[in-house]
């Protein structure tokens, strides 16, 4: 008999806080105006900000032990269980691909460019791709391999993308750096990708480029092995706490003592940073679990659960949703058109608040506006599954 699938409230919480974190930063009203800790760091360095994704992606690690456990341990399942995992990723890849296009689409449609032109200059790499290819990358280690190989992997994974960065000379350069434009990752990007199809804002490289999805996955294989921890039945929930609290603090350290040498940079994926934020994660998570599935405490949990539960679903329309919403055009007394949301923007937003603060109770209301109906989903039942 199959044994059934665990599922923790408190997993689907902290999933949930930081999807709905994720939305607050990704969808301020002014990029201009933005509270610091709502911001990444420049470069070198971790701001509560820097923390969303690599906390989502170790979430993914640990939801994959859990939910393909048990077709690990029942060989005849195994190609099922990676086809469905490939599967999946492929779907996190190309709705991804989609929010990147679509804009440019539109732009071809409405002006005297063509879609093929759309095609030319997309991001070919993004958040929800990168979901998508660690994903799948990470499922098949999972089911492939035992759980001590997977620590080793863990390992070997942080130690060569360190070796790569810092000890092979970048061709043009003629010296192995850590600068935005000018380190391995980047060539790679532009020789791979070229510059037509890397992130926009840059043009030179990509955060969620090649190279770093190496150290990417090892963020969601760490994910993993604490998933593993979280499911032994030999062990009581004090010491499963104990231990994530010790395995948390250890990695943040150690994260802090390679920063010396390889510094913390969410850009680059640094393998510092895969410790550093893997262990926030993992301290994060032995809290939740103590509070919500030990001591019972569940009540407050509701609207982070809501989030938790369609956090792909959630993260997909807060990409969409402004993309469509302002091709309606608004016409100003004096003759300009802007967007819709722009214009709610400027007209009830920015004349009560200072820029700052407009801009932050803006991205609250995405927030609280996505929550209502992200509730009336869960109250029905509704989960759409990727």
């Amino acid at each position: 008999m199959t044994e059934p699938k665990q599922r923790l409230l408190s997993l689907d919480f902290f999933r949930g806080l930081t999807v709905a974190a994720m939305i607050l930063v990704n969808n301020p009203g002014s990029w201009g105006h933005i509270y610091a800790p709502l911001e990444h760091a420049e470069w070198n360095g971790c701001t509560p900000t820097d923390l969303i994704f690599p906390f989502f992606l170790w979430i993914v690690g640990v939801s994959i032990a859990f939910a393909m456990s048990n077709s690990k341990a029942d060989r005849s399942t195994h190609q099922k269980t990676i086809i469905k995992a490939v599967k999946r990723g492929i779907i996190l890849y190309l709705l991804g691909f989609f929010l990147a296009i679509f804009g440019k689409i539109i732009s071809a449609l409405t002006t005297d460019s063509t879609i093929v032109e759309a095609f030319k200059t997309v991001r070919l790499l993004g958040v929800l791709q990168r979901i998508g290819i660690v994903f799948i990358i990470s499922s098949i280690i999972f089911i492939k391999f035992s759980n001590k190989t997977i620590f080793k992997t863990l390992i070997v994974v942080l130690a060569v993308y360190w070796a790569l960065m810092t000890f092979i000379p970048v061709p043009g350069v003629g010296y192995p750096n850590l600068e935005k434009e000018t380190n391995l990752a980047a060539w790679i990007d532009r020789g791979i990708l070229t510059e037509a199809h890397t992130w926009a804002s840059s043009k030179t490289w990509d955060p969620e480029g090649i190279l770093s999805t190496l150290p990417a996955t090892g963020t969601c294989l760490f994910g993993i092995l604490i998933g593993v921890w979280m499911r032994r039945k030999d062990v009581d929930n004090p010491t499963k706490v104990a231990w994530l609290f010790t395995t948390g603090i250890a990695a943040v350290i150690l994260g802090l003592l390679w920063d010396l040498q390889f510094p913390i940079n969410k850009s680059l994926w640094t393998s510092s940073f895969v410790l550093y934020t893997g262990g926030l994660a993992s301290i994060g998570l032995a809290l939740c679990y103590w509070i919500i599935d030990v001591q019972g405490y569940k009540k407050f949990t509701t609207p982070f659960v809501v989030y938790g539960v369609n956090a792909i679903t959630v993260f997909f329309l807060a990409g969409l949703m402004p993309r469509v919403l302002n091709l309606i055009q608004i016409t100003k007394t004096d003759g300009t058109k802007k967007g819709i949301l722009v214009w709610f923007y400027e007209t009830c937003y920015t004349p009560f608040f200072s820029p700052i603060n407009a801009s932050l109770v803006w991205a609250v209301t995405y927030v609280l506006g996505f929550y209502v109906l992200l509730y009336f989903m869960y109250k029905k039942n509704i989960i759409i599954k990727v």
